[in-house]
């Protein structure tokens, strides 16, 4: 690491935040000042700096993360999370710049003091609202990920069957580049989502858009273009099977979470079983919740056992909610038999079509939130 006039410079960004978040634990705001330099450290900044580290700091494990880029390749944002800090004063925004291949601090964003109001504080920018959003999805907290986004364009099934994907695929922010930028158009921002899975052997992606509305003042997640990420949860839990996906198109418009069945089969598999805890969290945080579950089956057998079966496959979804303690007055039940395939029953020369006829033997759960 070479010390400059404007503050220390690291080709490894990693090294420059990890010397950063030393000196904050160590309560050397000498040295601090010494890394960040004086363009990051106004005299506003300095005296909050000083308050901040006069009692002992302390970052969660793996709270010190590279959240993403501000600008492709050029710029950076890392956040270390306090410990023992209420939600709103828990975190340190460090900024990077890249010049001459060496990152900078450009910009320190410290939490508010505990009398200044959370509200007083910067408002979130799109990077740190799409940071947000991620990490509530990858725990699972679906209340909170909803109130982020625009939901005349993104249904609630889509976030539930984000929280599916994410724990059922295993998936977790990567470390290097979690989002990269990618374009910026009026009032709408693109950002790239890099996920891998925990054992950080496999990747996946997906496109994020957010947007702030015409004289609003926050950032709202606007679109989230999932064909990269279901592709990669296809061939590593579906068999390669893109169609075997929790997350369908409704006929009626939307999104509806999809759980499937063995052939003939009304009993509930293990992975269907994750699945429902997910939408068992949703329903019992809010009895006003409502859900409408439709049983499906294929083409193989009669009109009238199609009919009977695509029953006994909703009514064991039902069941299966009420043991979990979600009340039946939250829940109603459809069987549509063999009516709605999501794929041909049988191939163009009119032969079986087992791979199609897979999809089709399914429960869907449509949110009428």
């Amino acid at each position: 690491m070479k010390e400059l006039g404007a503050g220390a410079a690291s080709a490894d960004a990693k090294i420059l935040i990890a010397e950063m978040a030393k000196a904050l634990e160590a309560g050397d705001v000498a040295k601090v000042a010494k890394l960040a330099g004086k363009e990051s450290l106004d005299p506003q900044t300095l005296s909050r700096l000083k308050e901040l580290t006069s009692s002992a700091l302390k970052f969660r494990p793996d709270g010190i993360r590279e959240m993403g880029e501000l600008e492709l390749n050029k710029r950076s944002r890392w956040v270390l999370e306090l410990e023992e800090k209420e939600p709103g004063r828990d975190r340190i925004f460090l900024d990077l710049r890249q010049e001459n291949k060496k990152w900078m601090i450009d910009k320190i964003s410290l939490p508010p003091a505990a009398g200044e109001a959370l509200a007083q504080s910067n408002s979130p920018d799109s990077l740190d609202v799409a940071d947000t959003f991620l990490q509530a999805l990858m725990k699972q907290n679906f209340e909170f990920a909803r109130t982020l986004v625009d939901p005349s364009s993104i249904s609630d099934a889509k976030i539930a069957g984000l929280c599916i994907l994410f724990e059922e695929g295993e998936y977790q922010l990567r470390k290097t580049k979690p989002l990269r930028f990618m374009f910026e158009r009026k009032n709408t921002i693109n950002y790239l989502a890099n996920l891998e899975t925990r054992d950080s052997k496999q990747n996946a992606q997906f496109a994020i858009n957010l947007k702030k509305p015409e004289g609003a003042s926050k950032w709202i997640v606007s679109e989230i273009n999932l064909d990269q990420l279901l592709a990669d949860y296809a061939r590593r839990i579906a068999g390669g099977d893109i169609y075997y996906a929790p997350l369908v198109k409704n006929p009626a418009g939307g999104d509806t979470i999809a759980l499937y069945f063995e052939f003939d089969e009304d009993e509930i598999n293990p992975r269907t079983q994750r699945q429902l805890e997910i939408v068992t969290k949703i329903l019992r945080s809010d009895p006003g919740k409502k859900i409408t579950l439709s049983g499906h089956a294929d083409a193989m057998g009669t009109d009238e056992y199609n009919n009977s079966l695509s029953s006994r496959r909703a009514d064991v979804i039902r069941d299966h909610l009420a043991k979990a303690g979600v009340s039946s007055a939250q829940i109603i039940t459809i069987a549509k038999g063999a009516s709605q395939p999501r794929r041909p029953n049988a191939t163009e020369t009119g032969a079986d079509n087992p791979e199609g006829r897979r999809a089709n033997r399914r429960t869907e759960i449509y949110l009428d939130f």
